[in-house]
């Protein structure tokens, strides 16, 4: 027996299948783009300039000139000191990061070349667990910063961190002291450091070497701070400004020396080499 009788499909019965990963929104202005727009514009956007967050190997090669990178300190990786475990063991969720992010750490880092000018380089990667600063994380820029000095090439690092990683409890916050302690041997030394500052920045990376440059370079409007604008609100009870913590606010009040368009970075970077080394 037939209950009823099958018309024609109405509109709502035909849904338009879109592939994923076509359109992006913007964290800044909320714009929906074409995501190949974006990727032709180096993950910036054409609407407001934000710029995206990009892997660490996508930034070398839009920093270094072509074919210069030879990373060092590779085969560094992080254990597991305290055994620790929240919903997940620690060492699961570092072979997670590892698989999704392709890469050992959250940081790379190696020695290159900018408009010719030697230079030793740290590369965070927001991607790989936040772009938290474990021991690896530190270590990587105590050895890089060690590089600079006894080669006497300028150091740079590019920071995008959620700050220390909890995981490793104390072994994670000694690395505060420990970047700070080697930046400023480098500093006794003579020896030139660039410290650039990628959305997003916060905690204990803010709070040590991200903030210690002796030339401190953002990329426009990124979010840069200790803590987040919500906690700072709950403990003053005041309302912060709507640009707090972008790079331009920073600027504006003499915490940072400049803010650089990504596409502008390495033409940059050379001219400052070129002038202060």
């Amino acid at each position: 027996m037939t209950w009823f009788k099958k018309g024609k499909e109405s509109k709502a019965d035909k849904k338009i299948k879109i592939p994923e990963g076509l359109w992006v929104k913007c964290d800044s202005c909320k714009e929906i783009i074409y995501k190949k727009e974006i990727d032709k514009n180096l993950k910036i956007c054409p609407k407001c300039n934000y710029h995206f967050r990009i892997s660490a190997r996508e930034r070398i090669r839009l920093l270094v000139d072509d074919e210069s990178f030879s990373e060092i300190d590779a085969g560094l990786s992080s254990t597991d000191p305290l055994d620790f475990r929240d919903k997940f063991s620690y060492r699961e969720r570092l072979e997670e990061n590892r698989k999704k992010s392709e890469l050992e750490e959250a940081a790379v880092s190696g020695e290159a070349t900018i408009a010719g000018h030697p230079v030793v380089v740290v590369i965070m990667d927001f991607s790989f667990m936040g772009g938290s600063m474990g021991s690896v994380v530190g270590e990587k820029v105590v050895r890089a910063a060690e590089v600079a000095l006894e080669q006497k090439k300028p150091l740079i690092t590019v920071a995008s961190s959620g700050g220390a990683r909890m995981q490793e409890g104390i072994f994670s916050l000694m690395q505060m002291a420990r970047v700070s302690a080697a930046l400023a041997r480098l500093s006794e030394g003579g020896g030139l450091y660039l410290s650039i500052i990628a959305d997003p920045t916060f905690g204990g990376v803010t709070a040590s070497f991200a903030m210690l440059g002796d030339i401190i370079i953002a990329e426009p409007k990124s979010l840069i701070g200790f803590a987040g604008p919500r906690v700072i609100e709950q403990t003053i009870k005041q309302q912060l400004p709507d640009d707090f913590q972008r790079a331009e606010f920073l600027l504006d009040h003499g915490m940072i020396d400049a803010v650089v368009d990504r596409r502008e970075l390495r033409r940059t970077l050379g001219q400052i080499i070129g002038t202060l080394a």
